[in-house]
């Protein structure tokens, strides 16, 4: 049994895996689904929430599953799709294969609207302390694909300080979503064992984004048709079939 280690997103938490973990044929398969940190609980003192502390935290996951287990399979959707794709960079001796859900790290992606008004000094601010209203805020989550119980629980969780100033940090350190500079530059280390997964409606990293990825470095590609952003729970049942077929190939 291969171990999975599944990374969220934001404005995320490991509640968003939950339709497609009860999807996926795990059987006794041991699994982790950590919380990035600052995103369920206060900032632990001395993280700097940046990218590349996220990547160093997931690979020391990663690394605790690799010594229980062996190779694993690590799976992200969003950040946790670049930060997987990350450790899959920097610590391909830990993996067996990675998966990744509506967001690649790109060389010419250039972020959405959100992403760069997070990134801009005062006005991240000002958008953070105007969205602290949970109804709100679950009421567009749902609007966009989120499973309406699931986007009430997440947007609950929008109220803590901490996750909110955890998110412009990250979004801070990789200059909004521009990776052409660092990340982007090591797409050649990736290991060969990938598979991308995508709903085809995402408004926030168009599906061309995928295809350009998938066309530069030969990774396959499964679109799912009537999904968005959240594709991984919108339509959990055509996401676990994916990935349990490209699992029983490897």
């Amino acid at each position: 049994m291969t171990a999975k280690l599944f990374l969220h997103g934001v404005p995320d938490s490991p509640l968003i895996w939950r339709p497609l973990l009860a999807e996926l044929d795990l059987g006794d398969t041991p699994f982790a689904v950590p919380a990035l940190p600052g995103f369920t609980a206060p900032l632990p003192a001395g993280f700097p929430a940046t990218k590349d502390a996220y990547a160093d935290w997931a690979v020391g996951r990663a690394e605790a599953l690799f010594a229980d287990h062996g190779p694993i399979d690590i799976i992200g959707h969003d950040w946790g799709a670049l930060i997987a794709q990350r450790v899959a960079m920097l610590r391909p001796d830990l993996l067996r294969s990675w998966a990744v859900s509506n967001a690649v790290i790109d060389p010419d992606y250039r972020g959405h609207r959100l992403a760069r008004i997070w990134n801009t000094p005062i006005l991240g601010e000002l958008y953070m302390a105007l969205s602290n209203k949970p109804a709100k805020l679950a009421e567009g989550l749902a609007a966009q694909g989120m499973p309406a119980d699931i986007a009430v629980e997440e947007a609950a969780q929008w109220a803590s300080k901490d996750k909110r100033r955890a998110i412009l940090k990250l979004y801070r350190s990789a200059k909004g979503l521009s990776f052409e500079h660092d990340w982007a530059r090591d797409i050649g280390t990736l290991p060969a064992n990938g598979q991308l997964v995508w709903g085809a409606g995402d408004p926030y990293v168009d599906l061309s984004v995928a295809q350009r990825f998938s066309a530069n470095t030969g990774t396959p590609l499964a679109v799912i048709e009537g999904a968005g952003h959240w594709a991984i729970a919108e339509r959990p049942a055509e996401v676990a079939a994916v990935l349990d077929a490209f699992w029983a190939r490897l």
